[in-house]
């Protein structure tokens, strides 16, 4: 198992193609993205003040993406953390196996976008932080 680091996780600049009746971006497997997608799911609706994703995966990699609006992703791999803040729809966090990760800071009618390169698996999730201190240093 390769252990990524925070600092592996980084943002994609996606293509943007610009019209002056709106703006399009694609986004097309192992193209614009360095994985192919399995699973799309999106974010919306979270009250203010609310944290969401609080959770590690063992084999997931994944792109967030703010599609509306603004939100903070904290990125930590056990011993760094790193905070990214997305508010760019053609903007996406690239997150790296193993990662802990947490999303918070939404502004109001954010969308958080994540493009995810399996399909959902729960036994790829770790859901207490104590879990996934112990499966980074022990795998």
């Amino acid at each position: 198992m390769m252990k990524y680091t925070a600092f592996d996780c980084h943002i994609l600049h996606l293509p943007v193609i610009h019209n002056r009746a709106g703006n399009i971006t694609p986004v097309e497997n192992s193209i614009t993205l360095p994985f192919d997608i399995q699973r799309v799911y999106y974010l919306y609706d979270i009250p203010g003040g609310e944290t969401r994703g609080a959770h590690g995966h063992k084999n997931l990699e994944s792109l967030i993406v703010a599609v509306s609006g603004s939100f903070d992703v904290t990125i930590d791999d056990g011993k760094n953390k790193k905070r990214i803040h997305l508010n760019r729809p053609y903007l996406g966090l690239n997150l790296k196996p193993g990662m802990w990760r947490d999303i918070s800071n939404f502004s109001s009618g954010a969308i958080c976008l994540v493009l995810a390169a399996q399909k959902y698996d729960e036994t790829d999730y770790i859901r207490s932080y104590e879990d996934f201190l112990n499966y980074r240093q022990h795998g």
